[in-house]
């Protein structure tokens, strides 16, 4: 049994994403929804998002907010789904569960599923012999060969069950995996999957078939997690004798150590992403190169740009590692290619500035500061000495070369009470006056620019390093400069 290599002729392309609202946004879901979307947009389909919240006892009203949050965030803009409608809704697996039963009970009547009453206790001891005899571990088929009347007349009458799907014995499963090429399963590896649990709510597999038959699914893109679960899905198919989707199945984010990415090594949550600061588009670009490389080799691209260059045939299957220290370089390209008007607005929309920051203040620092910050999360920490009070000791005043000291306090502060009256009488406050004019004042005196500039900056900003001397000065204004002139002047006493 198998299906044909993909065509995205032959039906209108159908694809969709399946997160579980049981915690945070997983930034896995967002990689999968990429490819989806970009898949979608490029043949002229449809992109739907589908909850599934089977698991009643994990899956929250919040975790799948959040998720419509950070898709939306992110640009991954679905055109189906619980928030947007629909015709092939309801599209939260939980409001579907008459579907599941009217399905499964087609399997039942023909056939190709079967109750079954074993306990817990009865499937633990199964289980135990399987591995005290080292055999393959699956359900034993104890429920298969009852009557099927009788069995009908016993879950009728409400005694426990589940209903399972009768996996051929005999024979092999092949699908054909579009980055992957044919793979096949043996039959007899594969278990008797539970379809309908004993709560009525349907497993991942039935759930998972049905929606994707019913909402018209052609291609499903999923990560390589799946691939071991995707022969049952084509014998469910070949059960309800319905056409087979077209599959692709993704290569999974990994740490540096290669396994598969975890919390516990790399942030998962696309939440934490946002918090830090991370543009929608770096991270969609950073996802892109995660297995994905663009026809040009050029690692900077948008969204679209990936749309129109769309191929399967350009996806590579070794695990992609998901480096931090990139998306970091990727995510301080395009905070410094953002117009300084749109970098303005954004510190000011995202209260990483006081609120009241003058519009002309913003837009004289954010030149400066795109050049300093990788994350917008930076930016408080990058322009604290805009706003705070400085708090350094005198020593930090003195210049020194490798450790040892090129003018000492009285020198120092010689030379910025002369700094301070070039300042005072300064005609223009501006970057290029005070240049100017400081490298004037070096050629008088013995400083060398190195040095006054230095002490200049521990003077104005506090910090050895900080946004272009000058260009500072001139958004702190010549008030403000000559209060921290004599504020410096004062520590040197």
């Amino acid at each position: 049994m198998g299906n044909s290599p993909m065509n995205g002729k032959a039906r209108p392309v159908r694809v969709r994403i399946a997160p579980s609202p049981t915690g945070d946004p997983h930034v896995g879901t967002a990689y999968i929804a990429l490819f989806n979307l970009c898949f979608a947009r490029h043949c002229g389909g449809r992109f739907v998002l589908r909850i599934e919240d089977t698991d009643q006892a994990r899956s929250t009203r919040e975790s799948e907010q959040a998720i419509f949050d950070a898709l939306h965030w992110l640009g991954l803009d679905y055109d189906e789904g619980p928030d947007v409608g629909g015709d092939c809704g309801p599209y939260r697996q939980s409001e579907r569960l008459d579907i599941y039963r009217r399905e499964v009970q087609k399997l039942l009547d023909s056939g190709h599923a079967y109750y079954c009453f074993c306990t817990a206790e009865r499937l633990a001891e199964v289980r135990a012999a399987q591995q005290q005899r080292k055999d393959r571990i699956g359900y034993d088929g104890h429920c298969r060969t009852l009557d099927r009347d009788e069995a009908a007349r016993r879950a009728a009458a409400g005694e426990p069950h589940v209903i399972r799907l009768a996996v051929p014995t005999e024979g092999e499963t092949t699908f054909h995996d579009q980055l992957r090429g044919p793979i096949t399963f043996q039959n007899s590896t594969i278990d008797d999957q539970v379809l309908l649990k004993s709560d009525g709510f349907p497993t991942y597999h039935l759930a998972n078939v049905v929606d994707d038959h019913l909402m018209g699914i052609t291609h499903v893109c999923r990560a390589e997690e799946w691939i071991t679960s995707t022969p049952k899905h084509v014998l469910l198919y070949g059960a309800f004798g319905w056409e087979f989707p077209e599959f692709v199945h993704m290569p999974l984010l990994r740490n540096q150590d290669r396994s598969k990415i975890s919390k516990r090594k790399n942030p998962t949550s696309l939440d934490w992403y946002r918090e830090q600061g991370f543009l929608p588009e770096a991270l969609l670009n950073f996802l892109g190169l995660m297995g994905y490389s663009m026809p040009d080799g050029r690692e900077v691209f948008s969204l679209q740009e990936m749309i129109d260059s769309f191929s399967w045939d350009r996806v590579k299957t070794g695990g992609p590692v998901f480096d931090l220290e990139k998306l970091d370089w990727l995510n301080g390209e395009y905070i410094r290619a953002m117009p300084a008007e749109a970098f303005a607005a954004r510190m000011a929309a995202d209260r990483l500035v006081p609120e009241g920051t003058p519009d002309t203040t913003l837009l004289a620092m954010a030149p400066m500061v795109q050049q300093r910050v990788k994350r917008l999360c930076e930016v408080p920490d990058a322009t604290a000495y805009f706003w705070r009070e400085l708090d350094y000791p005198a020593t930090d005043l003195l210049p020194s070369k490798k450790g040892q000291p090129v003018h000492d306090a009285v020198e120092t502060r010689a030379v910025l009470e002369q700094v301070r009256s070039v300042f005072e009488q300064l005609p223009q406050w501006t970057t290029e006056a005070m240049e100017s004019a400081m490298r004037a004042l070096c050629d008088e005196s013995e400083w060398k620019p190195r040095d006054l500039f230095m002490t200049l900056r521990i003077a104005a900003t506090g910090r050895a390093v900080s946004t272009p001397l000058f260009e500072t000065m001139e958004v702190l204004g010549r008030e403000e400069s000559l209060k921290r002139l004599s504020t410096a002047i004062g520590r040197l006493s």
